[in-house]
């Protein structure tokens, strides 16, 4: 055996050994967390045909991640590990995983063809926690000899790697205070099932990138969407064996947007449709088997939907915390998925009650809570696409038998009408075994109102985008803004010699660096509350004047054209066409407002010093490309 790698780590807040199996257990349960060549692994797969080993059913990994085992009875579990479909390996490994005194052994087997399995000897690595003294360990990673190794890139990596990343990953986990407070990634279902679903939708619909017609980021979009696809097919097939189902389940995708997962998911032979207060302009590449409807859905009852299985909620937005009623009152048998993003509550804007919890997971326990309060068990899951936002909610199985529907929509309607925030989550979650009548809710009345709409103040997103990013402020209030803010910033400080090229001094007022919320103490209250009704408010009207201001982590100061910013990566030839195209279009702030003028000369300035030098702008016409 060799050492690969080993790591000194100073342990100051006692984290060890109990953080060391936390690492190890995110080695064991997600290898592809670091090896990106793999998709995952299964865990509790059949054990192999070989004496001594045990199953994870057993000794589960979460076990071996949180508690170091005994002597006197070690520990195992048993993995299959899964190539990405994207790698030339077809099939997955077994890989019994040892643990004992402070170490992971790394037993690698592989299946023969008479379908026996054997010990891969020179493929053996443990990862290894000693305790020095006092607060000083050390982690390490053994392998076999170097020379023996067999590295496939994916399944086996080199022995350089081990010793280098995975034992600085580990090594790092090992010493983190913070723990995940959300589930694991594609908990709820197969992941090599969902693998192998995402590599053929990634295949089938990548051509959609290159003719998206939307402004949106078309990467970012189409594989998210892709992505959500391939879980809800393999959440679905799954549902259907596990119910004896033949006939592939109905959707409604209430607020679509520019439509995809409709189509992806009715391409895929699921009956469905999607509803969305605006049409795309997407939406005619479709086809007529894409079924999509432009209008404004309302929680009442023209909007329920007996005969469709499942309603989906992808970044629904306002209709988020709707969906599960919606979906309780629509018929017994509709389930529901929603993908959360921006906070909203039944009449508006979410207010946050907790302030222990980060906003995003309090959002997710509201929406859980409200579906737990329609009757649903509800279970969370965390999907693998490229966002932030990515824990998905699933209500597939109710609380209570079906003759209690009526019962339970009572307290639906008290409990919409009253607001969460009486009751606690804990109160009102219930297990499949509890029953419905035990959920005691205050009487209350209906609060209808005149359209049938379930509770009143409730308000559907406008048909027209309203923009709201400062740029149809009107221009002479902007003006004053940046007038203002300018003179605060250049009132603050005294003017400060700069070095020129040629060695002389120039004397140029650069201004004070201030925070945002400081430089907005100073504006009067009208000018605020404008500024408030748009998104980033402040910020965003400084953002966009960045020829005067530059904000860089919260401050605000105004740009010195003397000093050329380094680029990070080189300028795309488009940008550097337009930048081109620009130069001398617009007056020189500076030139005009600033006490010194402008700190560049009228040659060097990319603005026009004075209407004399002004140069008539040119649209540069945006071809795209149809392939």
């Amino acid at each position: 055996m060799a050492v690969a790698g080993e790591v000194f780590v100073r342990d100051c807040s006692s984290r060890l050994p109990g953080g060391f199996w936390v690492a190890a257990g995110v080695w064991l349960e997600k290898p592809h967390v670091l090896n990106r060549r793999l998709c995952g692994c299964l865990l509790g797969a059949e054990a192999p045909s070989c004496s001594g080993w045990v199953t994870a059913a057993s000794a589960p990994a979460p076990a071996l991640a949180s508690l170091p085992p005994s002597p006197q009875q070690p520990q195992s579990a048993l993995l299959y590990i899964i190539p990405s479909p994207r790698t030339d390996l077809p099939t997955g490994r077994c890989s019994p995983r040892y643990v004992l005194n402070g170490t992971v052994t790394f037993l690698p087997l592989e299946e023969s063809d008479d379908g026996k399995y054997q010990l891969k000897k020179c493929n053996i690595y443990q990862i290894r926690l000693k305790h020095i003294k006092d607060d000083e360990w050390s982690i390490s990673i053994i392998t076999s000899s170097p020379e023996s190794w067999v590295s496939d890139g994916i399944v086996y990596p080199k022995t350089t790697w081990l010793g280098n990343e995975l034992l600085s990953k580990l090594a790092k986990w090992s010493l983190e205070q913070k723990q995940s407070e959300f589930k694991s990634t594609l908990s709820l279902i197969s992941v090599a099932k969902y693998s192998k679903m995402y590599q053929e939708l990634k295949e089938k619909y990548k051509e959609m990138v290159k003719v998206w017609p939307e402004v949106t980021n078309p990467e970012k979009f189409v594989y998210e969407d892709v992505a959500i696809a391939a879980y809800l097919l393999i959440l679905w097939e799954e549902e259907r064996a596990e119910k004896g189902l033949s006939k592939k389940q109905s959707f409604v995708d209430l607020g679509c947007g520019n439509g995809l997962l409709v189509h992806i998911l009715s391409r895929e032979g699921h009956p469905g449709k999607g509803i969305d207060v605006r049409r795309r302009k997407i939406w005619d590449m479709y086809g007529p088997q894409t079924h999509l409807e432009e209008c404004a859905v309302k929680p009442c009852g023209s909007y329920l939907f007996p005969d469709v299985n499942w309603l989906i909620g992808n970044h629904s937005d306002e209709l988020t915390p709707w969906i599960p009623v919606i979906a309780a009152r629509s018929s017994y048998s509709c389930c529901y998925f929603v993908l959360p993003c921006c906070f909203f509550d039944f009449h508006g804007k979410y207010n946050r009650r907790q302030s222990k919890k980060t906003q995003y997971r309090e959002y997710l326990d509201f929406v859980t809570q409200v579906g737990c309060a329609c009757g649903f068990n509800v279970e969370e899951d965390s999907l693998r696409i490229p966002s932030t936002k990515r824990v998905c909610l699933i209500g597939k199985s109710r609380t209570y038998p079906s003759t209690q529907e009526s019962l339970i929509d009572k307290q639906r309607t008290q409990y919409i009408n009253i607001g969460s925030n009486h009751y606690d989550s804990h109160n009102i979650k219930k297990s499949a075994g509890d029953k419905a009548a035990d959920l005691e809710f205050p009487e209350n009345e209906t609060k209808m109102d005149d359209s049938g709409i379930w509770l009143s103040g409730f308000r559907p997103r406008e048909k027209v985008e309203q923009v709201r990013n400062c740029a149809t402020l009107p221009r002479d209030f902007v003006d004053d803004v940046v007038l203002d803010v300018a003179n605060l910033l250049l009132s603050a400080t005294q003017e400060k010699p700069y070095n020129m090229p040629d060695g002389s001094l120039n004397t140029w007022n650069r201004g004070d660096s201030l925070p945002l919320r400081e430089v907005a103490e100073h504006l009067d209250k009208e000018t605020l509350k404008r500024l408030k009704s748009e998104y980033g408010g402040l910020q965003t009207l400084l953002k966009n004047n960045h020829q005067v201001f530059e904000v860089i982590n919260g401050r605000v100061q105004i740009r010195d054209w003397r000093e050329k910013k380094q680029a990070k990566k080189p300028t795309p030839e488009i940008k550097r066409r337009l930048s081109a195209e620009a130069f001398k279009t617009r007056l020189c702030w500076f030139f005009i407002h600033h006490p010194d003028g402008c700190s560049l000369t009228s040659e060097s300035c990319p603005y026009a010093h004075g209407t004399e030098e002004l140069r008539q702008p040119q649209i540069l016409k945006k071809i795209k490309h149809m392939q």
